[in-house]
């Protein structure tokens, strides 16, 4: 599954999934740049994860309701409950054993 970029406006649907990973993320941050390859492996290979990026930037208000203080920040929400938060760069198999965890 390719990975969706969120808006403030559809934010909420798109979290309403079984299992979405939530990338916190500015095009300025270099260890996002980092993150982005990791991301994008994930979506393709994971069936039943669906990832999706906010821009700080552009969505401000976001950022601010759910306390976003660093990035990347990784939110990973269960059918639209947060279930558990990280912060920084993380390895393709640190993510999916944070999210196997979390199931």
């Amino acid at each position: 599954m390719a990975i969706v970029h969120a808006t403030e406006e559809n934010f909420s649907s798109l979290i309403s999934d079984d299992l979405v990973l939530v990338d916190f993320f500015a095009n300025w941050c270099g260890p996002c740049k980092m993150l982005s390859p990791v991301l994008e492996s994930l979506a393709s290979d994971r069936a039943g994860l669906k990832v999706v990026k906010v821009n700080v930037d552009e969505c401000e208000n976001l950022a601010r309701n759910y306390g976003i203080m660093s990035i990347p920040a990784l939110l990973l929400f269960k059918d639209g409950k947060l279930k558990s938060t990280r912060t920084g760069f993380m390895p393709e198999q640190e993510i999916i054993n944070w999210i196997e965890s979390e199931k």
